[in-house]
């Protein structure tokens, strides 16, 4: 395109340098695609059943010729490693809803004409879980496929308040609207060897948060291999320092407390767990029961462990100590940060039981060494020991994080432990005040976060809630039956195939060892199943007898005190 003329070169090259760029987009105009959300603010977060709702927008500045226009809600998770030798960034789509657009909205010829203003509207709503096919890889239990078909959060960007993940994993959910164009190329010589490829000639984004709704999970069964967790801890009371006199042993035992329950926009705690301690003093002497041992002060932090890895995670990686092994293909990494607990002022007041240790009585037939006196430890250990248990509420600061709910994924996950330290100490007989020695026992569990239910209503005004499968069997097991005087030809027709099956070898006949069999068989017409004893007719090979103990519902056969159940089948 000729320049505009000067009247100098000094300007002429001037001009030249300051206009090519606005030249060039007057002569390659973009066009503009957007992706507009109805009823959307910056911090609105989306939850299982919410509606997304909005519109396509295509500005043209220029003849678009496409073929077809896609709106889809895509879910990606992605992890990203760091090396020296090469980055690697893995990309795993677990979620991709195609919103279907009618052939009848597009133009006709397939051409976005220029300075033209197309809208196109759309509506998704976000699924409670995944399908089945979203986690077809190898697995060590047929567990973890329930997890991974769930929902996973939106993590690592976009939240208000830090979510505490790490830049290398992200959990995203958008909406992206393209304009495809066709081409068709050849992948052998035969004419039917061809492949249709699209090509995204435009594009646009707009990101969405999600928090799924969760159920709360069982417990866990933690075991010794379990190292992310410490559920019981022992240590020894002494009156002041490290080498003054023992006091006792106190053990502490901590339950896995219930889930953390937040808010579907997950800026307030829904429902508060409760940690369960189960305590027991065993004293050094049994003048120390007289005092006992209280809880001085507590404190606690929560931790999140983010896992992440380059393939496919085939079990659950805060469990056991596979996750850090050695012997591994995928590149894998683990990221943790704490947060510290809203204080906990109310101190939880110990009350003790006592109890009796259970001491073996001796029957008088003991051996030498049975009978030798106790030394050692045992002999100064009391006979009497002290149990109690104390329920410490939690608190999750959710005014300064973003706690996002529990989740396991096929290439990341995210869990909680909630880390908890009891400061105990010995009281004074006379003065009741604390000595100056105490000590101090960490507990470490694991804390689910999920995310409360929706309402029975689905969002949007759409109507009640789908049933489940069992109340859908349970609803047609309850469906009323229309029941009705039998009619004369049925009953006619019943009974002549009842006098068919009884003359055809099938009959039945009550036999009552030490009676006749006439007792036995009045007000059944001839039905198996009913009075005492039924068997067989003598001419069915087929009919055999089975002894049983005495069960209800089982003909009583003589006074032989015996029940015998008969089963009576019927010939071909």
């Amino acid at each position: 395109m000729a320049a505009t003329p000067s009247s100098n070169s000094a300007s002429s090259a001037h001009d030249s340098h300051d206009f090519p760029p606005l030249t060039r987009d007057l002569a390659f105009p973009k066009s503009d695609i957007r992706v507009h959300l109805k009823d959307h603010y910056n911090a609105k977060v989306y939850t299982s059943g919410s509606p997304v709702k909005g519109e396509v927008t295509i500005v043209t500045k220029r003849d678009v010729h496409f073929d077809s226009i896609q709106i889809v809600l895509i879910g990606n998770t992605k992890a990203s490693f760091d090396g020296m030798s090469f980055p690697q960034e893995i990309t795993h789509t677990f979620l991709k809803m195609v919103m279907p657009v009618p052939e009848s909205t597009y133009p006709l010829p397939k051409v976005l004409e220029t300075g033209g203003t197309y809208t196109i509207p759309f509506n998704f709503v976000i699924p409670s879980q995944l399908t089945i096919n979203a986690c077809n890889h190898k697995r060590l239990s047929d567990q973890l496929q329930d997890h991974h078909v769930l929902l996973p959060p939106s993590m690592g960007g976009g939240w208000e308040k830090d979510d505490m993940a790490p830049r290398m994993t992200r959990v995203e959910y958008s909406i992206k609207a393209r304009v495809l164009r066709e081409t068709v190329s050849s992948t052998g010589p035969r004419p039917e060897n061809t492949a249709i490829k699209k090509t995204r000639i435009m594009e646009g984004t707009r990101n969405i948060q999600v928090l799924p709704s969760t159920l709360e999970e069982p417990p866990l069964n933690i075991t010794p291999k379990d190292r992310l967790y410490s559920m019981t801890k022992s240590k020894t009371l002494r009156k002041s320092f490290i080498l003054s006199t023992k006091l006792g042993k106190i053990t502490a035992e901590a339950h896995q407390p219930s889930a953390a329950v937040i808010s579907s926009d997950g800026n307030s705690l829904v429902s508060r767990p409760t940690m369960r301690v189960s305590l027991t003093f065993d004293p050094e002497n049994p003048s120390h029961i007289a005092s006992p041992p209280q809880i001085t002060g507590v404190s606690g932090k929560v931790t999140a462990h983010t896992f992440f890895s380059s393939g496919t995670i085939s079990d659950f990686p805060n469990l056991g100590e596979q996750w850090n092994t050695a012997y591994v293909t995928d590149r894998r990494g683990q990221f943790f940060t704490s947060v510290s607990l809203p204080p906990i002022s109310a101190v939880p007041e110990v009350s003790w039981t006592q109890k009796m240790r259970n001491q073996r009585r001796d029957s008088g037939y003991g051996t030498e060494s049975s009978s030798s006196p106790v030394v050692g430890k045992d002999k100064q250990k009391s006979p009497v020991y002290l149990t109690s248990t104390v329920d410490i509420p939690i608190s999750l600061p959710t005014d300064k994080k973003t706690f996002v709910p529990t989740f396991h994924g096929c290439i990341a996950s995210r869990v909680y432990t909630l880390s908890l330290s009891l400061n105990m100490a010995m009281a004074l007989e006379k003065s009741k005040k604390r000595s100056s020695g105490g000590t101090r026992v960490n507990l470490t569990v694991p804390l689910q976060v999920a995310v409360e239910q929706p309402g029975a209503a689905v969002a949007g005004g759409l109507g009640q809630e789908l049933p489940s499968f069992e109340e859908a069997q349970a609803d047609e097991h309850l469906r009323p039956r229309v029941i009705q005087v039998m009619s004369e030809e049925l009953r006619e027709e019943v009974q002549r195939g009842r006098d068919s099956w009884m003359g055809g070898g099938g009959g039945v006949s009550s036999q009552n060892t030490g009676s006749s069999s006439s007792d036995a068989s009045s007000g059944t017409d001839g039905l198996p199943g009913y009075g005492d004893g039924f068997v067989a007719g003598q001419d069915n090979e087929q009919g055999r007898e089975q002894e049983e103990d005495r069960l209800p519902g089982y003909g009583e056969v003589g006074g032989s005190g015996r029940w015998r159940r008969v089963v009576v089948e019927a010939p071909c």
